[in-house]
């Protein structure tokens, strides 16, 4: 698997796990605490950058043609 192809998986993966996150926190966890909403909003941040930025690396990568 070249760079480029792991680098979006990594970024996929990742953009999951802060929308797990993020369900688990608001919804799913045991107790409704302030570091449980503060993970919340951690991983609602990470959900709505990391697409972005790998928008941004895709457009990068294709135009130097690696």
């Amino acid at each position: 698997m070249s760079l480029k192809g792991f680098h979006i998986v990594f970024i996929t993966v990742s953009t999951l796990l802060c929308l797990f996150l993020v369900l688990w926190s608001f919804v799913l966890a045991p107790e409704k605490s302030g570091m449980a909403a503060a993970l919340g909003v951690v991983g609602l941040t990470g959900a709505l950058l990391l697409p972005l930025y790998g928008v941004y690396f895709y457009r990068k990568i294709t135009r130097a043609h690696l």
